[in-house]
């Protein structure tokens, strides 16, 4: 997958079990405006109703020539679509039902990692994950920190 935009909170806020890659529902102007890289997903999430996923607070940047109104089938005609919308995820039932029994357990949650091109189409990197502590969140700092300088003392070393 090419990548686009990538959620790099979520790998610190949660600890990730599983991911699953998700098409989104997009309108023309939309999809024009994610294959430039016009997308947000730092705060989005991930929300399951009525047997469907959601993604939800993921801000896509109107494309120009909608909002300038040209016409055609891309979103134009001057009607500009809300930048964070509601957007239905294309998940295949299966994986879906799947993601709804195990989202129902306690402290599960479905979190926006990455937004790529696979074969020309849009996908929606997604993560089952559960929610870090702080005490987690310190200790993952202090193991980055020390990684970072035992490589710099074998640069050093190397020279």
């Amino acid at each position: 997958m090419k990548l686009i935009a990538k959620n790099k909170r979520a790998r610190h806020d949660y600890i990730l079990e599983r991911t699953y890659e998700a098409g989104i529902a997009l309108d023309g102007g939309e999809v024009k405006s994610v294959k430039a890289g016009d997308i947000s997903i730092q705060e989005a999430y991930v929300t399951i109703r009525g047997g469907e996923a959601y993604l939800v607070g993921a801000h896509v940047k109107p494309w120009h020539a909608a909002a300038v109104g040209k016409g055609g089938k891309d979103g134009g005609g001057g009607r500009t679509p809300d930048p964070t919308r509601e957007r239905k995820l294309l998940l295949h039932r299966a994986e879906l039902d799947k993601l709804i029994g195990e989202t129902k357990e306690k402290g599960r949650t479905l979190v926006p990692t990455a937004v790529g091109l696979s074969k020309g189409l849009i996908k929606l990197e997604v993560a089952l994950a559960r929610g870090k502590q702080s005490h987690d969140k310190r200790q993952a700092l202090k193991k980055r920190q020390a990684e970072r300088e035992s490589a710099q003392a074998m640069k050093r070393a190397a020279r």
